[in-house]
């Protein structure tokens, strides 16, 4: 176990993701302090916003797989695909749920302002703007490659 723990500890990959995804995540924080004036914390777990913390995971761990493995290998072009999915699936699938979301938010409070009427409010960022996303994927190529 303490070998497995090691290892673990030292997989360079692995520790690219991780840094690339808590520096998107603290980078959220501190946007939304600058712009809002408000230390919101809950962005360090939260979805959605500036940068993409999900297309700079998966894109430091690609990056990181193709440095390590070659870019002509099997596990880097399969790394590839999944960050074309992740991105593909936070522009668009995550922020047409994310527009649903405040529109339903917004029929809600309607509701309740003329009848009384319980419902939790829906999260409405959820997903990110291609701009979001390509910072995302530009963040996880610099941490990469600063960490391998």
């Amino acid at each position: 176990m303490n070998d497995f723990l090691n290892e673990f500890v030292q997989n360079r990959i692995f520790l690219a993701a991780a840094v690339a995804w808590l520096l998107a995540q603290t980078i959220k924080v501190l946007l939304t302090l600058m712009v809002e004036r408000e230390l919101r914390l809950e962005r360090f777990h939260g979805s959605g916003g500036m940068p993409s913390a999900h297309t700079a995971t998966i894109v430091a761990a690609s990056t990181a797989i193709g440095i390590v493995e070659g870019w002509g290998s099997s596990v880097y072009a399969l790394s590839l695909i999944m960050a074309f999915i992740v991105m593909y699936d936070a522009s668009g699938v995550r922020r047409s749920v994310g527009k649903q979301a405040k529109l339903l938010n917004s029929i809600l409070l309607d509701i309740y302002k003329h009848k009384h009427f319980e419902e939790e409010k829906l999260k409405e960022l959820i997903g990110h703007k291609p701009t979001e996303v390509v910072v995302g994927a530009v963040l996880g190529i610099i941490i990469a490659n600063l960490i391998v």
